[in-house]
């Protein structure tokens, strides 16, 4: 049942911009599927989906495939186009984005699994990456600097 909800969601969120979890229920109701909110964000997270800005202030799912490559073309490709400014702050890094892409950006950083990021907390056009040191900050800012800017 899991597997055939899976592929349902997939489904709904190529079709449309569902833009809330709230939404994405209703939807799966709709298909026959008895689903609770909770279930629903248990498996938006299972699904890796990320919210994007649909340009006119909205936001909708998509999927954030896992590229067999750590460094994938398209997370590099989302970090490049949201992008904004980047600040050290000790042995954490303060990335900006354009507005709604920070939880697109972030999941983007962890599918690329570096090891000097020990955590992660996105909000709407901000990221907060935790390190272990000042040294692992300035060696990722300096290494995503260098993806961005080519």
């Amino acid at each position: 049942m899991k597997k055939t909800r899976h592929g349902k969601i997939i489904e709904i969120i190529q079709k449309y911009d569902v833009e809330t979890q709230e939404e994405l229920a209703g939807r799966l109701r709709d298909a026959g599927f008895q689903v609770t909110q909770a279930t629903v964000s248990r498996d938006i997270r299972e699904l890796n989906l990320s919210k994007v800005s649909t340009g006119g202030g909205g936001q909708k799912y998509v999927v954030l495939k896992q590229d067999d490559g750590p460094m994938g073309d398209k997370y590099i490709r989302v970090l490049r186009d949201a992008f904004s400014s980047m600040e050290l702050a000790q042995n954490l890094l303060v990335i900006k984005t354009v507005s709604g892409m920070a939880m697109a950006v972030a999941a983007a950083l962890d599918s690329m699994k570096f090891s000097e990021i020990v955590g992660c907390i996105a909000g709407d056009d901000t990221i907060f990456l935790a390190m272990r040191s000042v040294e692992d900050a300035r060696a990722l800012m300096d290494r995503l600097h260098g993806m961005i800017e080519k």
